[in-house]
């Protein structure tokens, strides 16, 4: 969900910048700075961002430039002057000196550097800055339709690891199987006691039984198999991926915790870490 837009025009003396960032989130939390004469549309532009990103911490700043003989403050003369007449009397009535820098004393008075005029939105300048805002969210937008791109390829490379290193477990399931049995069997010639083969064969059973990863193995495949099918989806499916993950970390944890196989153990460390990738990224989807 990251990604960066920022698009400018020029309407009369004015440059308009409109600048959007995006950051990953759950929700939508969306912060704007909006320059005073398009307050008044804050509302819309809210709508229009919220209707084109949908998810992510969004930073909206829509600013002004000007010329700078036009954003210049004017002097108000005739305060000024007014001011100028009023100081005269006053030292005339009272018999108090005049200031010796008239301009720098009259520059503090209030409000003869306010500016004044008012400015108002019209219909045209307001559509002229949506469209710069609209430009700024596409360059958004297709930022993320390219890290879009390099994530799908990234997860599938990640979904074929785990799919490879699954397959490279079964050779060392029989071969654990074998030595369960071994070890077991070796345990009890020691034994001096006598013992009912019988019994003896289905608790065995019943132990590797416990061990068995089949089912782990065929639900982890099922998951590998809907994360891409998801995946192939597009756009929206970015809760659901890592709802998946979630489910394919269960599996992996399963196998793991059955292994009792130190080969077996290390394909499982390496599958959990795929998988973190994938955790970690699935956070950038939308």
């Amino acid at each position: 969900m990251t990604g960066y837009g920022k698009a400018m025009g020029i309407y009369g003396d004015k440059k308009i910048y409109a600048e959007v960032k995006s950051l990953n989130s759950k929700a939508l939390d969306l912060s704007t700075r909006i320059a005073p004469l398009y307050r008044e549309k804050e509302m819309e532009i809210r709508a229009l961002i919220t209707q084109e990103l949908e998810r992510g911490k969004i930073d909206f700043n829509l600013w002004i430039e000007k010329e700078n003989d036009a954003t210049a403050t004017p002097i108000n003369a005739a305060l000024v002057s007014n001011y100028y007449e009023q100081i005269k009397n006053i030292s005339t009535q009272y018999g108090i000196p005049q200031p010796q820098d008239w301009i720098a004393t009259l520059l503090r008075m209030p409000d003869v550097l306010t500016r004044v005029d008012i400015q108002e939105l019209d219909e045209e300048e307001w559509k002229f800055t949506r469209n710069i805002i609209t430009q700024a969210i596409s360059q958004l937008v297709d930022f993320r339709n390219q890290e879009g791109a390099a994530l799908e390829k990234k997860f599938l490379e990640k979904i074929d690891n785990i799919t490879r290193l699954m397959k490279e477990i079964e050779p060392y399931e029989e071969e654990r199987v074998k030595k369960i049995r071994e070890r077991i069997t070796e345990s009890l010639s020691r034994l001096t006691a006598d013992y009912d083969n019988n019994r003896m064969e289905q608790e065995l059973i019943y132990y590797i039984e416990k061990l068995d990863i089949n089912e782990e193995k065929q639900r982890l495949a099922n998951h590998l198999t809907y994360f891409r099918t998801t995946l192939a989806e597009g756009h929206g499916q970015g809760k659901k991926l890592g709802f998946i993950a979630q489910e394919m970390g269960r599996e992996i944890n399963t196998t793991g915790s059955k292994s009792n196989h130190a080969e077996m153990q290390n394909i499982v460390v390496k599958m959990k870490d795929e998988l973190e990738q994938i955790k970690e990224q699935v956070l950038n989807v939308l």
